[in-house]
């Protein structure tokens, strides 16, 4: 049976608008005095701190602590400001899912597992509602790499437990082939989720044990074997 279940935020979770890309540009703007111009880069699947690097490798801003420090201070003050504006939405199915996994007999511990750094996950998940959902997470903050973010996650999840957990038992759920091959690094099994921006037929070419349309399309008694 599966113990641990470890979502991811953007495009799994909710739909902020863009407004976690539009706060990069900004404090990259505000904090270094570079183009406000983040077309160039792709951020699904990334990490916040990997995403920073490439930028600042991009416009010649040495990649020290400092300035990820003096990055991060001022992304997450936008963050706060564009996140509170916008519409947003929770993608179709996460309530319903979160309701349904709760009220399991043997309830699984329900967890993050993200590139985004923890305040700016929190910011985000707050303005819906969710963050309280989570009772522990791995984050952008923990490592650069997202496959070693989701070995965090699975050690923290075992902590929490005071279990050691076979790759069977932890769910990864996202919504891109980044979130599908950090399951695998750990031996999770996937829940691929297209309420994201690749398609259904581009998740299910990843070989994730299972693909949906959105989270209204598979009950907690499936993931869980239950």
């Amino acid at each position: 049976m599966v113990s641990l279940i470890l979502f991811d935020i953007d495009g799994t979770l909710v739909h902020t608008h863009g407004a976690g890309v539009r706060a990069f540009g900004r404090a990259l703007a505000s904090q270094f005095g570079v183009p406000d111009d983040t077309s160039f880069i792709s951020f699904g699947g990334r990490t916040d701190p990997g995403l920073a690097r490439e930028f600042f490798l991009r416009y010649a801003i040495e990649p020290s602590r400092e300035n990820f420090l003096l990055f991060f201070d001022c992304y997450v003050h936008w963050l706060d400001r564009l996140t509170a504006e916008t519409t947003g939405a929770v993608c179709p199915g996460v309530w319903r899912l979160i309701s349904d996994l709760r009220n399991l007999r043997q309830p699984p511990v329900i967890g993050l597992l993200t590139g985004n750094i923890r305040l700016g996950a929190e910011i985000k998940l707050r303005r819906f509602g969710l963050w309280e959902c989570y009772e522990m997470g791995a984050f952008g903050d923990d490592h650069e790499d997202r496959n070693e973010i989701a070995v965090i996650a699975r050690e923290r999840g075992m902590r929490l437990l005071k279990s050691d957990l076979r790759g069977e038992e932890i769910v990864v759920i996202g919504d891109t082939p980044a979130d599908i091959r950090c399951g695998r690094a750990i031996g999770a099994k996937v829940l691929a989720v297209a309420t994201g921006t690749p398609t259904l037929a581009q998740l299910r070419s990843h070989a994730p044990d299972w693909a949906v349309a959105d989270l209204e399309k598979i009950g907690a008694e499936e993931i869980c074997g239950r």
